[in-house]
């Protein structure tokens, strides 16, 4: 058994390198136009041919090749700018500025001091009375989101809500806040 599978693979990679390689090469001017760069070509190309030889068992022989392996590379580009578009925005910088190590404070720092505490609490009570306002469904997913800092998965597992639901509650409780600062600032 272990014997047939052995020369099945190398049939495999045998078939690879003979009909796929060379058309891999020839999708660079793809790769290029998809990433309008060099090495970022040359990257997704290898990519490209990472995911072709780990599913070339898949492939059908008869079929198109160089469409198979073109949608495994737009496929793959897609899903790597999706991704990036995930990160954090890096920029770098001799200086930190206020608001940056303002938040890495928070997120570093343990309990404030009594002071800090208090005035967090306070607050201001017409914040709090329109907070009140609020449907109690728009009141907790802005109270999460906004005073406690959640992220909108944490508050769709606290609430038990679904993800798209907490991200509607929080813009539409935004919004209806607003509204009612923006009417108490006119009265």
């Amino acid at each position: 058994m272990t014997t047939m599978r052995l020369a099945h693979d190398d049939d495999l990679t045998t078939r690879f390198a003979r009909d796929a390689v060379p058309a891999i090469d020839g999708l660079y001017r793809h790769a290029f136009t998809l990433t309008r760069n060099h090495a970022d070509a040359e990257d997704l190309l290898q990519d490209t041919a990472a995911r072709a030889y780990a599913s070339f068992g898949s492939f059908q022989r008869g079929t198109n090749l160089s469409g198979w392996l073109y949608r495994i590379m737009v496929n793959t580009h897609r899903n790597n700018y999706r991704r990036q578009q995930h990160r954090p925005t890096l920029w770098l910088t001799d200086e930190f500025s206020d608001p940056q190590l303002l938040t890495h404070a928070r997120r570093t720092a343990g309990p404030g001091s009594a002071e800090d505490e208090v005035l967090a609490r306070a607050g201001d009570q017409r914040v709090a009375a329109a907070m009140r306002g609020l449907p109690a469904t728009y009141r907790t997913a802005v109270y999460h989101a906004d005073v406690e800092g959640r992220t909108y998965k944490e508050i769709a597992a606290l609430t038990e809500v679904p993800l798209g639901t907490v991200m509607s509650r929080v813009h539409r409780g935004r919004i209806r806040l607003r509204r009612a600062l923006a009417e108490r600032a006119a009265a």
